[in-house]
């Protein structure tokens, strides 16, 4: 059979499968008959990415190593949570685009992002605490709208809990 109506038929199988029109076990029998027993691999790479996302989830560590536990410049702390943050925004996209796992960069860099405005603010302004209140109200509307924009509940809730806890502590504490 030629590869172009191979392919065509794989593809095909694939969309009952996804769409569940045959039960999977058909599938996976079909797909198993026209691939040439090389079906799995499918899985296997999706095994792989979900690896490769999982290990975003050191950049948190590494942040808080760079931030918290060396004596670097703020400027080469600074530098290096801009990688950090470009790259997580990269992969935001480039998962989402792919139908990957989207959400643990969302996340990762989401933290990151806080982390460094809380460092810079701490920094620049370690006794104004209205600019710190500013800048956790301002990562609380980020993740607002990331949570609107991606359709990600867990996002919206947290912005909305944030901006709330942050009200009642401004209030409860008669700050102004």
């Amino acid at each position: 059979m030629q590869e172009s109506r191979k392919q065509i038929i794989i593809n095909e199988i694939t969309y009952w499968k996804k769409n569940r029109l045959l039960p999977e076990h058909y599938c996976d029998f079909l797909l198993a008959l026209y691939t040439e027993g090389n079906g799995a691999q499918e899985k296997n790479k999706k095994s792989q990415w979900f690896k490769k996302e999982l290990l975003l989830l050191l950049f948190i560590p590494i942040i808080m190593v760079l931030f918290y536990f060396t004596e670097l410049s703020l400027i080469l702390q600074l530098v290096f949570a801009i990688i950090l943050i470009l790259i997580g925004i990269y992969l935001i996209f480039y998962f989402r685009k792919t139908g990957l796992l989207f959400q643990i960069p969302l996340i990762v860099t989401a933290l990151i992002l806080l982390f460094v405005s809380v460092k810079i603010t701490l920094t620049l302004f370690p006794d104004t605490l209205i600019v710190l209140y500013t800048v956790l109200g301002f990562n609380c509307i980020l993740w607002l709208a990331g949570g609107w924009k991606f359709k990600q509940l867990h996002f919206t809730l947290s912005g909305i809990l944030g901006i709330v806890f942050l009200c009642i502590f401004l209030f409860s504490n008669k700050f102004f």
